[in-house]
């Protein structure tokens, strides 16, 4: 019975041991390796980081419309609950990265701007999409970050416009530096 318990408590263990990297397996990421070093490389330029992220979420956007295209299936309704996750969790970043550039007072209106064009291209991809039981959450959590993100990024340009009027020696910079 003593052998039998250590074999129970040994499985035990091993299952609770494996269940991390299981769940680590299925976390999704929603860029490719090659976006993620493109992302690595620009993050000494803010400018050009924004300006990635908006190029990628673009890009999910349109892969978004082009499966709302197709026949409705449940291999359509689980592709889309995984694009809408990740173009989610992608504007999710894009957000923190903002509110790091902009405690660091850094010079991103001209990626802001574009950024302001390509949202509401964005939120109306997202409502045109008919909400099905397969991708419904996941379609109303993307509006909401997509409002969300829309926001901020009105709200901080104009922050930046009045910054940048009050500071012109500070303009384009990535960082403000101590004085």
């Amino acid at each position: 019975m003593n052998t039998l318990m250590r074999s129970f408590a040994a499985i035990l263990f091993c299952l609770l041991l494996a269940m991390p990297s299981l769940a680590q397996k299925q976390k999704r990421e929603p860029l490719t390796e090659a976006q993620v070093d493109k992302i690595a490389e620009a993050g000494v330029d803010p400018n050009a980081r924004v300006a990635l992220y908006t190029q990628f979420l673009n890009e999910h956007a349109d892969a978004i419309k082009s499966l709302s295209n197709r026949k409705v299936s449940d291999a359509r309704a689980s592709r889309l609950n995984d694009a809408l996750q990740d173009f989610t969790a992608l504007m999710d970043e894009l957000g923190e990265n903002l509110d790091m550039y902009s405690d660091r007072k850094a010079d991103i209106r001209k990626s802001l701007q574009a950024l302001n064009e390509a949202t509401p291209h964005w939120q109306g991809i997202l409502r045109a999409l008919a909400g099905e039981p397969g991708f419904n959450l996941a379609r109303k959590e993307a509006i909401e970050s997509g409002e969300d993100l829309a926001d901020q990024a009105r709200r901080l340009l104009q922050e930046q416009s009045d910054y940048f009027k009050q500071h012109p020696d500070e303009t384009g910079q990535d960082r403000a530096e101590p004085k």
